[in-house]
This record gives C-alpha cells, structure tokens and sequence, in this order.
C-alpha cells in the first residue's frame, strides 16, 4: 500500500482534494492508505458535517488549527505540525495543491525530510512576485518530485525555470517530473455540477432567473483592502445593474463584508444597501455557488478557481485583476482583465452583451485528471 499524506489549509484545497479522495476510493482503494491533513490555515464556519457530507468529501484525519496570522508566523506553524505527523506517519509521498501558505509549509516540511512532495497545479505564474500566492507556487515547485500542470501554459512555465520533460523515472527532487495533466477541478465541477442541481430552488429562494443575472465575488486584499478601488467596482455594480436592469448577486467573502463600511462612504453603502437588484448576501455554500455558475449570464470575480469554473460551464468572466494565471482564458477572448477599473468593468460588460460567437475550448482536460494522477503515484511509488 501506498501511503500518501494529502495537505490541505481551506476549504477550496479540501474540495480539490476530494477528486483525488473520490478516485480512490472508487479504482485504487487497495493501492492507496489516504491521510489527509487540515492544517487550519483557514476558519471556515462552513467545514461542517454537513459540507463534508454533501459533498461525499472524507473528514480529515488531522487538524492542526493554526488559524490566521502573518505570512512567516502561520507558515513555521504548520511547518512544526506538519513536520511531526510526517515524521510520526512516514508515508511515501506529500501532496499539496495550488498556492497557499499550507501548500508552502507541505512542501518544506516534507522536502527536508526527504519525503516526496506532489503538486497538483504546478507551474502556475502570474509573474507578479508582489504576490505571496506567486512566491508559494515557485518555491513549491523547486522541492516537488512529481509536478502536474493543468495547463500547457503552466507546463512550459516549468521547461522555462529549468524542469526538463525528458526525465527518465526513477523521479526525485533532483531528478522531477513535470506532467501536462489537465485540471482536477474539471473532474470536480463534472461532478458537482450534477450534485448542485438538486438545489435549483435556491435561485428562487434569492429571487433570480436561470440566464437572467451576473454572479460576482470579490475577496483579494487588493480589493477590498483598498478603498478607490472597491469604490470603483461597487460604483460599477450599481451602473450595471440600473442601466441594464439585470441583477447581480453578490455573496460577500467576510473580508468584502467587514471592508464596505470600513472602507466606502455611508451614502455609498446606503445605495448598495437600498439597491434592489444588487443582491448582497452571506457566502453560499460550495454547491450552491457552482448552481449560481452554470445558471448566471455572466460572471465577474477576482478569484483564480471561479474564472476556471467559469470556462467549464461557458461563461463569460470580468477578472477584477490586472493578471492573471489562467492566460489561455484571456487569449481566447472569454474572460476579460479589468483590474478594478470602473470604466472597463462597464465596458467588458457592455462588450460580452453583444459578442455571440465566442468558444470553450477544453483547455483543462477530459475530466479525468484525478485517475491520471494517481496511476502516475502508482508508477512511481509503488
């Protein structure tokens, strides 16, 4: 048996992971002994029995519960937690995904003991080093044994830095693999977006049609943090929903929450309040964002994983970003990067309104990606 330690910090990895889970459980269940660690990174109210029941997710087995803090402080914490359940487990391989402190600290933790590390989303740029998602992803890379990119962009993201794909197995940290697997949250949204239309009702609980309403998020720092540039895109909602009389729904990240009255004026916050059509609410679950996804117009985001979801259920995407990883979706027209330009916001929308002819290729794979990964672990560490 394959033991392998799957590390995750937030909600969004724990989902990610659940492919991975899922494919064991249905094809390699005697070839794999899953651990999955919660290192915390994230409170998130909504890791509920009920969010892991929904979504048939397996509970982790380890909660380090280092909660929030600086970058350094939170990353040596989960480090020390994690470098004492690998040390107690000794499994063949660590897995971590994307780009958050927790994915940093796996991998670390694990290289130093000369553990194996996996990393799914690997080769991801931005090119923007002000980012502490960037500074994650290129350390991760350079201690990873096994690298899977979810996009040919990414992939040659990692020829670029030095990987080379004409390395023979055996595979180590001196001597990785670089992989152009297609994305597991493809497989994921398959999956799940059967799962969410069991919740159809909720769009009329929020009084929305199927095709008549933009979804928005918004939760980057930069964002909310900053207050002419959350002024700029919540000026920008207000136009576009009174002068195309379409409806926007807005399930506020706690941080966009917490930065409207801190940050924008009271007669602003009384006309986002006032404003009908602007539909503010709590977060939504998991399930009912991808229902909100495959039955918007249109969606507006400052989030990587919903532009994503967006091209999986064809839709149009405002990146309120000045970058942006997924550059395949920017290239091919369908997503749009706005930065937090009110202006421009108005403009892409204006300009996706009238643009019919658009494509989805299938930039991310079959939706398969997850038994791919695993057969790999299998070749290599079995």
């Amino acid at each position: 048996m394959i033991k392998i330690l799957n590390i995750v910090g937030a909600r969004p990895q724990i989902i990610k992971a659940s492919a991975i889970s899922r494919t064991i459980k249905e094809r390699y269940s005697g070839k794999f002994e899953e651990i999955i660690v919660h290192t915390g990174q994230h409170y998130d109210k909504e890791l509920s029995s009920v969010f892991f029941d929904e979504l048939h997710i397996p509970k982790p087995h380890h909660n380090l519960k280092v909660g929030s803090a600086r970058h350094s402080k939170q990353t040596a914490s989960m480090m020390t937690g994690l470098e004492d359940i690998i040390l107690n487990i000794q499994p063949d391989c660590v897995i971590v995904y994307g780009d958050t402190n927790s994915t940093l600290a796996g991998a670390l933790a694990a290289s130093k003991l000369h553990c194996p590390v996996v990393h799914i989303e690997a080769g991801l740029r931005s090119f923007n080093k002000n980012m502490p998602e960037e500074i994650n992803r290129i350390m991760c890379d350079h201690v990873s044994t096994l690298l899977f990119s979810p996009t040919n962009a990414g992939f040659k993201n990692l020829i670029k830095e030095g990987f080379r794909p004409e390395n023979s197995p055996p595979y180590t940290i001196d001597n990785p693999k670089i992989f152009h697997s297609g994305d597991i949250m493809y497989d994921n949204s398959l999956f799940y977006g059967e799962l969410a239309e069991k919740k159809e009702k909720f769009l009329t609980e929020i009084g929305v049609k199927p095709g008549e309403f933009v979804l928005a998020t918004i939760h980057r720092d930069n964002n909310t943090d900053i207050p002419e540039r959350l002024r700029s895109i919540f000026e920008a909602f207000l136009m576009i929903a009174r002068e195309q009389n379409i409806p926007i729904v807005l399930p506020l990240h706690p941080r966009t929450s917490a930065a409207l009255e801190k940050n924008l004026s009271k007669e602003l916050c009384k006309e986002i309040k006032n404003e009908p059509l602007l539909k503010v609410m709590p977060p939504v679950s998991f399930l009912e964002v991808i229902l909100l996804e495959k039955n918007a117009r249109l969606i507006m985001t400052d989030s990587g994983g919903i532009q994503k979801e967006a091209h999986f259920f064809r839709k149009l995407c405002i990146i309120f970003r000045k970058e942006t990883e997924w550059v395949e979706l920017v290239k091919n027209k369908t997503s749009v990067l706005v930065d937090a330009d009110k202006e421009k916001i108005i403009k892409a929308v204006t300009d996706f309104s009238m643009n019919k002819k658009l494509n989805f290729p299938k930039f991310y794979g079959d939706g398969k990606t997850a038994g791919f990964i695993c057969e790999e672990m299998v070749k290599n560490f079995g």
